[in-house]
């Protein structure tokens, strides 16, 4: 077998495998469809402003360390970072907020503070939390997700019971207080499902907030994307962007025989696909699909996404780096987005400030604000709506931070549903993947390795071991480790 790949695709999984491939002396080449490599972790530029257009969390900073630690580098060998305090920032109301600091002990005074006896309640619960976390970390994700046997062990059969409890029954059984409550429900999002229907096991993420913290490269998440490719670079890796693959050939004996790319055909006998796994899937003929439309359409899907980029002619007030808007009912936003999909009556939002700790993103006495609405994937998505959308928020946005904000705005670019189709080939332009509930975890997720076609392989946020740039980056990892076994 040749040990020629080309790898569809070069976001986080797909940088990610392939330098793995490259260590052991595989030649790379890696297709990307746009003109910038980074997948959905690229950039926007515009009058001295940067945005990073997609992820904007650093958490589980380990993670990352354990990847570049693999090839003998560091993180600090190709960005720098910044341990944000306060991490993050949440309001419920009217000139009514929380911080949440870096310090552990801080956010234990925090919870007391909000609800007598509670911070007992919170350490109680964070322990479970690191524990799970290296249960998760050590013993589970870094599973192919080939058996059900992978996450059987003396550590995972101890928490079995946590399968099949929630997130949210977890977390409402001791703490009261509604703020409390959002604060803690909150780190599952990432995972892109509801509290309710995630199980308790993922409280590894509330470990990932409080207990590792939030960081910011200098410079942006894209600088993450920069210091993958210079490590690619430098282990030998090709990179082609423009190069949109529109067909995975294959012969009689389901073997991979080729690629079409731009409409030229180029011949290989190995391939991994890092871009979205149903679109991966049409590429190939009918008869070698192993998931059928029917089954792409009973899975839960993480949320699509109404973003806004925003120059602002002055520096913003009364806001955090991350600031998160929870002045509304998330249950209601929750059901708008996954039992009854619509437009959100009165959403939830997000906001980002990068400039608030990161001078480079905006000119001297201006801002960059990134605003983002979850919304339920594959709604309406009209140039109208988005308008609509901003003004809802932006409204709201000024009488919760008591400040003046339209009339200052220099410019503002918006990314959505049909964005996210266009230029990622996002199944229904989800923005994050396929949520990590109960009968999507580990082996129930589509698998890496096809079941149709010989050497054709996939990574990423559809597959093990799910959404978030962390796991995006182990996901590469197990499809090289699984392509590396099988040749």
């Amino acid at each position: 077998m040749s040990k020629n790949i080309y790898i569809i695709g070069s976001g986080f999984s797909a940088l990610s495998a392939s330098c793995y491939l490259a260590k052991e002396g595989y030649n790379v080449t890696v297709l990307e469809k746009n003109d910038t490599l980074g997948g959905r972790a690229r950039q926007f530029k515009k009058d001295g402003f940067t945005f990073d257009i997609g992820p904007s969390w650093y958490w589980m900073p380990d993670v990352f360390e354990r990847f570049f630690a693999d090839f003998g580098k560091k993180p600090s060998d190709y960005y720098t970072l910044d341990k944000l305090n306060p991490g993050y920032e949440v309001y419920f109301g009217a000139q009514s907020s929380m911080k949440i600091s870096s310090e552990l002990k801080e956010i234990y005074d925090l919870f007391e503070k909000e609800e007598k006896g509670s911070a007992k309640h919170l350490k109680a619960f964070l322990d479970s939390a690191k524990a799970n976390y290296d249960t998760a970390i050590k013993d589970l994700v870094y599973k192919p997700g080939v058996s059900p046997l992978e996450l059987v062990n003396t550590t995972t059969v101890a928490r079995v019971s946590q399968f099949f409890s929630t997130i949210r029954k977890q977390v409402r059984k001791k703490i009261k207080n509604s703020k409390l409550i959002k604060i803690l429900e909150f780190p599952v999002l990432f995972l892109g499902a509801k509290p309710s229907n995630t199980p308790a096991f993922y409280n590894f993420m509330n470990y990932a907030d409080f207990g590792l913290g939030t960081w910011h490269p200098r410079g942006g998440m894209y600088k993450v994307i920069e210091g993958m490719v210079a490590l690619a670079n430098s282990l030998g890796v090709h990179f082609k962007t423009n190069a949109n693959v529109d067909k995975i050939i294959t012969d009689s004996s389901k073997n991979v025989i080729g690629l079409s790319v731009n409409g030229e055909e180029i011949k290989t006998n190995l391939v991994l696909s890092g871009a979205d796994y149903h679109h991966t899937e049409t590429l190939l003929d009918s008869s070698v699909k192993q998931y059928s439309e029917n089954y792409w359409a009973k899975k839960t899907f993480a949320p699509s996404s109404l973003l806004f980029y925003v120059g602002l002619d002055k520096k913003i007030e009364n806001v955090s780096h991350h600031t998160l808007f929870f002045d509304t009912d998330f249950d209601q936003h929750a059901k708008e987005i996954y039992d009854n999909p619509e437009w959100p009556s009165n959403p939830l939002f997000y906001a980002n400030f990068t400039s608030i700790t990161d001078k480079t993103s905006a000119p001297e006495g201006k801002e960059a604000c990134f605003f983002l609405i979850p919304l339920a994937p594959g709604i309406e998505d009209t140039e109208a709506l988005r308008e609509q959308y901003f003004h809802k928020i932006i409204d709201r946005f000024e009488t919760l931070t008591n400040q003046e904000f339209k009339k200052h705005v220099l410019f503002k670019k918006s990314f959505c549903v049909n964005d996210f189709k266009s230029e990622y080939n996002s199944y229904k332009g989800n923005a994050y993947g396929m949520a990590n509930t109960l009968l999507q975890t580990a082996f129930l997720r589509p698998k890496i390795k096809s079941s149709k076609v010989n050497n054709l392989y996939f990574t990423g946020q559809l597959t093990v071991p799910g959404p978030g740039v962390p796991p995006a980056l182990i996901s590469g990892k197990l499809a090289s480790e699984l392509i590396i076994k099988n040749q």
